[in-house]
């Protein structure tokens, strides 16, 4: 397997908590890319205890994924099950918890914010928004073969960041004219006192009609949809760290009462927050401990 671990100083691969058999490395972009490219991640697995191993992701922004493994993934997001998973994959920006069946080997992600949509995609947010496309339909099918030769070539572990930085560094496109509205608007929705986007975006200049066409053109979804699925994820993962899913007062104060949260949960998870907190989730576990650590430990050193 590859190496766990991250090029962030003060952080140890030991505090991952990763289940036996399995690898994980995350991973933060050179600076330049930070604003456009949230993470990379790398994760492997190998053995007869992975083989048809099941997980979860949740909702998110944009990635991209390559699959070096040789065996296939296959993944179910809302109502369609991709089988097998493309070996290069766009995710869009997804509003629903997606179930995975692995089976061992190394997968390379990428995270993409909408501002990293708008100078890496020509194509809006809003045609691939809970979707899973072969990824050279979306970008350069030459520049999507050099990348995964290049991942399959290397050690699949440390020497992913420097490949992924040089990749985007090189390929990314000129700066849209919104970014600077694109950029409050982010944000907005990252803000808990944002109960209203279209208001709050109206004070900053951002007429209703202009705010919808960039929240569909750059981030997949209209405004109220990503403000609340901010607003519970938020309250979500509150919950999640408490290990606590029925303390209702860890919710944001924007929800009415639980029975409003709850058909959130629904919405995003597919079912309430006790049943997905009751799974057997290890890797998605890891994973975002693993972040969170990541995280911490560069804004510790500001890296």
């Amino acid at each position: 397997m590859i190496e766990s671990g991250t090029h962030t100083p003060g952080v140890s691969a030991a505090d991952f908590g990763l289940p036996p058999d399995t690898a994980l490395r995350v991973e933060r972009p050179d600076p330049r890319l930070a604003d456009y490219i949230t993470n990379y991640h790398v994760l492997d697995s190998e053995g007869p205890s992975v083989a048809g191993a099941v997980e979860y992701m949740l909702p998110g922004w944009a990635a991209i994924r390559i699959v070096l493994a040789d065996n296939p993934i296959v993944l179910t997001l809302g109502e369609t099950t991709y089988d097998p998973l493309p070996a290069a994959s766009l995710y869009g920006t997804t509003t629903r918890a997606m179930r995975l069946v692995t089976n061992g080997g190394v997968t390379v992600g990428a995270g993409i914010s909408p501002l990293g949509w708008s100078r890496l995609f020509s194509e809006p947010a809003e045609r691939f928004r809970d979707r899973i496309v072969p990824l050279k339909t979306a970008m350069d099918p030459a520049l999507v073969r050099d990348l995964t030769a290049r991942l399959r070539a290397s050690d699949q572990g440390p020497a992913v960041k420097a490949i992924l930085d040089r990749f985007f560094i090189d390929h990314m496109g000129p700066p849209s004219r919104h970014e600077p509205a694109l950029r409050a608007l982010m944000a907005l929705i990252d803000n808990d006192e944002t109960e209203d986007l279209a208001s709050a975006a109206q004070r900053i200049g951002i007429d209703p009609t202009r705010l919808r066409r960039l929240s569909m053109r750059h981030f997949g979804f209209p405004p109220k949809t990503l403000l609340i699925r901010a607003r519970f994820m938020r309250s979500f993962f509150k919950m999640r760290a408490a290990r606590d899913p029925g303390d209702y007062s860890l919710i944001a104060g924007a929800y009415c009462d639980a029975s409003h949260f709850l058909r959130d949960a629904r919405r995003f998870l597919g079912m309430t927050p006790r049943q997905f907190l009751a799974m057997h989730t290890p890797y998605l576990d890891a994973t975002l401990r693993a972040h969170a650590l990541v995280i911490r430990a560069a804004k510790a050193k500001n890296v």
